[in-house]
């Protein structure tokens, strides 16, 4: 009976020792599988804040791409199919842009995806921003040779204009100096007998003599003389208005007229004109011209 006892009670010991050792495996297996699951949740916590952190980068990544094709789309001068694609590639990166702000930290894959083609895009950025330095350094350069072609032009126009002005005042010069010259003018009042006098209601005659001075520069030939005549009252003393000659492109009534042939040497000449009218008293004035210019004056106080 006791040996009985006995078997029950080491029976009872061992299922107890098994149940317990089985207890204890469960609850290993337990702690382990809960170990494992946390792990798993912590890896897949820190995969959602990679991809996160990746898509925050993106963004700012993409965000600066745009600006740099903005900034390259200024730059571009007269090239409408270079800015065509400029603009074709700003706008898939607006909507690259869109669609990685709609897309889940957790997928992986679409943000994968995503930087491949934000990779794309600036290598295509880079290739447009080789084509548009080197167009800005030719147009820099076309700039410059344009610059120093119009400052050329402006010195050559500017030389121009100071040669036609030194022409023109060296041709005035050579006018001036081919001009003739009247000097030593006298205007007299002459009596019937040819004597001179200074009693206007004596004088028959009003003499105008002068002298022609030597000129080689000038032209040789046959010339005229006129000698226009001013009264005192300030009208020109003259036979008729018919007797005009050309003067600074207007016609002009003279006093007198003489033909003479001018060598270049020193030439006297005299005028007369015969008294026919009641002259006045004062200051007389004589004007002489040739070839169309007034060569010399002289005046004389008349009683």
């Amino acid at each position: 009976m006791k040996d009985n006892k006995l078997i029950i009670i080491i029976s009872l010991g061992v299922v107890a020792l098994l149940l317990a050792i089985g207890l204890l495996f469960i609850w290993f297996n337990l702690n382990e599988s809960k170990e494992e699951t946390r792990m798993v949740q912590m890896q897949a916590q820190e995969m959602q804040e990679i991809i996160a952190l990746e898509q925050e980068e993106m963004l700012n990544d993409l965000q600066e791409v745009q600006m740099l094709y903005e900034e390259e789309k200024s730059k571009v001068i007269s090239n409408d199919s270079l800015l065509v694609k400029l603009e074709k590639e700003q706008l898939r990166t607006q909507q690259l842009l869109e669609e990685l702000q709609n897309t889940r930290a957790t997928n992986a894959a679409e943000i994968k995806r995503l930087k491949k083609e934000l990779k794309t895009l600036r290598e295509v950025l880079a290739d447009y921003t080789k084509q548009i330095d080197s167009l800005y350094r030719e147009n820099t350069e076309l700039k410059n040779e344009n610059t120093k072609l119009i400052a050329v032009k402006k010195k050559v126009e500017k030389e121009k204009i100071e040669l036609e002005k030194e022409k023109k005042v060296l041709e005035e010069k050579v006018d001036i100096a081919a001009q003739l010259d009247a000097t030593n003018i006298e205007i007299k009042m002459l009596r019937s007998n040819g004597k001179q006098t200074n009693n206007i209601k004596r004088a028959k005659q009003i003499c105008v003599s002068c002298t022609i001075s030597r000129n080689v520069t000038a032209s040789t030939g046959d010339k005229v003389a006129y000698v226009r005549i001013m009264q005192p009252n300030g009208e020109p003393l003259i036979k008729g208005y018919s007797n005009t000659f050309k003067y600074q492109n207007r016609d002009m009534s003279y006093s007198m007229c003489k033909e003479f042939e001018f060598t270049s040497e020193k030439l006297d000449l005299e005028f007369y004109w015969n008294i026919e009218e009641t002259l006045q008293k004062g200051n007389y004035r004589a004007y002489i011209f040739v070839d169309g210019n007034m060569i010399g004056e002289g005046s004389a106080e008349i009683e």
